[in-house]
């Protein structure tokens, strides 16, 4: 049985940084022993979800485009049942907010959510154990309608990045889709409750907006989507990892990190330094077995309709064409960028970063002369795909952010 919080028990605030890391943990160390036929699960709620909602549309027009949303929600549960039957295999939490009713999601200092990631826990299947996946659309969406798109990002991004659970993002379309029809109920559900109200008139056309905005956000996650993979190429110090961290608020992508993903091989928390680990993690099978992750992880992303960002030094070609291969096999744009930067520039970036990291200024720039020693110069096929960015102009971010538009028609 699980616990709720008693009536007037005090508010737990969080921001959002703080919620994705809980979030995280949650699903991770809070799964259940009940076997979950998820594709079932999610098939009822469907089906309840739109079946409540069809009650409360009037409009044709709303009960058209819901019919469509319903239609599509169809089509993608019968595409996605494999994806579905695997995470069955795994033990499901239950929903976080189940367990923390009273949370405030706050972003500097301001209420975003009342309740941290919008779940409906009196709403159809609250308290079902689901896929993690579903707690983190119901987050999304949350931010989404309210037009919060740069939480949303950092939402999804670091989610995935602390959690390891790239597959996860095959299962956000529908899930999205579902919270949104879900959002749009509640709405017409208040209209509903306020029957003879004399503020009437004004709440109906403040609850069919709302009811509106779901429904054109659920449209939205139901397009088709070419989605584009970016290859971030560069030596230690070059500022790859800083400039495609401003790609996730900028332009909406999903970095994939080779830092986190080979911590997360030896069981070490990504988001621990380098100067923490016992065992050596940059060993050649270890560094093969990285890259052969983080090309896994980009598949997964790139399934979803999602953009993705490779953070890694990608010294090899092989390496890249690893990468490449998950955009090109899918008929999708790939870009390499190579991010440049001068000696100088990028022994005084090291050296400042050494301390951060736990190691001595020396021993990065031992492992920099190593990078540059082991650069494998881009092929005449690679070069069809790259772009180069000097780091150190004044203008880098919006010059990447522009090659890429350019490039890749992705806005």
């Amino acid at each position: 049985m699980n616990q709720r919080h008693a009536p007037g028990s005090p508010t737990r605030d969080v921001t959002l940084e703080t919620l994705v890391e809980r979030l995280s943990a949650w699903h991770a160390d809070h799964a259940t022993d009940e076997a979950t036929p998820l594709h079932e699960a999610v098939q009822r709620r469907v089906a309840a979800e739109t079946q409540a909602l069809t009650a409360l549309v009037v409009a044709d027009e709303d009960r058209q485009r819901l019919q469509a949303l319903s239609r599509w929600l169809e089509e993608n549960l019968s595409r996605l049942a494999p994806v579905f039957k695997t995470r069955e295999a795994r033990r499901l939490p239950r929903s976080w907010a189940c367990e923390h009713p009273d949370s405030r999601l706050l972003d500097e200092g301001r209420v975003v959510m009342v309740n941290a990631i919008d779940r409906d826990l009196q709403g159809h299947g609250a308290e079902v154990v689901q896929d993690p996946a579903a707690d983190l659309a119901s987050l999304l969406v949350g931010l989404e309608v309210r037009d919060e798109p740069r939480l949303a990002r950092l939402a999804l991004d670091g989610y995935l990045r602390l959690s390891g659970d790239y597959q996860a993002a095959r299962l956000l379309s529908v899930f999205r889709v579902l919270e949104c029809l879900a959002g749009a109920r509640r709405a017409l559900r208040r209209l509903e409750a306020a029957e003879g109200d004399d503020e009437r008139p004004a709440l109906r056309a403040e609850t069919m907006g709302a009811c509106r905005r779901y429904l054109e956000l659920a449209e939205r996650h139901a397009e088709f989507r070419f989605p584009p993979l970016v290859i971030g190429v560069g030596v230690s110090g070059s500022g790859k990892s800083r400039f495609t961290r401003n790609l996730v608020t900028r332009l909406g992508a999903v970095r994939v990190a080779s830092h986190a993903e080979r911590r997360r091989l030896h069981g070490l928390s990504p988001q621990a330094v380098e100067g923490e680990a016992s065992v050596d993690i940059f060993d050649a099978s270890t560094t093969e077995r990285t890259y052969q992750r983080l090309a896994q992880c980009a598949g997964h992303l790139l399934d979803a309709g999602l953009p993705a960002c490779i953070d890694a030094t990608c010294l090899t070609r092989a390496q890249r064409d690893w990468l490449r291969h998950q955009a090109e096999s899918r008929g999708l744009p790939v870009l390499l960028v190579s991010f440049e930067a001068d000696q100088a520039t990028l022994t005084r970036r090291i050296t400042k970063r050494a301390g951060r990291h736990g190691v001595t200024a020396e021993e990065g720039l031992v492992v920099l002369s190593h990078q540059q020693a082991a650069f494998e110069p881009f092929s005449d096929e690679e070069r069809f795909h790259l772009v180069r960015l000097d780091t150190t102009a004044d203008n880098a971010g919006e010059t990447l952010a522009g090659l890429i538009q350019e490039h890749m028609h992705w806005s």
